[in-house]
């Protein structure tokens, strides 16, 4: 019996050790960021006017995860639900050190994003180099009262020909 678990165990870990690999490297990517100003939320009233929202403020997490190179964010586009562009972030191209992390904030008072809204982030770096980690902390404190937090995170795009 102990042979057989022993067996299972080292073919599991055998079969999951690609898996766990390191990512690939890149110079540089475009990166989806979903993005939500605001959280629909409870049921419709009777009129069938949309249910109530909270509005949510959220940082914007670059992280490089390089030990030794620098990259470059070029752009961090924000579009709001209907795809129109709210805002660049960046008024020019910012090098993040390795390790470093660059933070763009949405003020919690900004709506115009919408529930469905999201960055477009490119970056690029001199050399191969580890991918970056971005995410987004979404957060709605009520001080003395309820309060929630959820992350999303970006996923690679390529951009439209």
């Amino acid at each position: 019996m102990k042979t057989g678990l022993m067996c299972l165990l080292v073919i599991l870990l055998g079969s999951a050790s690609p898996a766990m690999a390191a990512e690939e490297l890149s110079r540089g990517q475009l990166l989806y960021l979903p993005i939500y100003s605001y959280i629909w939320h409870g049921d419709r009233v009777n009129d069938g006017k949309a249910p109530p929202k909270t509005l949510v403020s959220v940082l914007v997490s670059i992280r490089n995860t390089s030990l030794k190179i620098p990259i470059r964010v070029i752009s961090a586009r924000y579009y709001s639900t209907d795809g129109k562009l709210l805002k660049e972030y960046l008024s020019k191209p910012t090098e993040v050190a390795a390790l470093g992390t660059l933070e763009l904030f949405v003020e919690r008072k900004e709506m115009a994003g919408g529930s469905g809204a999201n960055f477009i982030i490119e970056w690029e770096s001199a050399a191969q180099t580890n991918l970056p980690v971005v995410e987004a902390v979404h957060v709605d404190i009520k001080y003395g009262g309820p309060a929630f937090s959820f992350v999303t995170s970006a996923r690679p795009i390529q951009a439209d020909k």
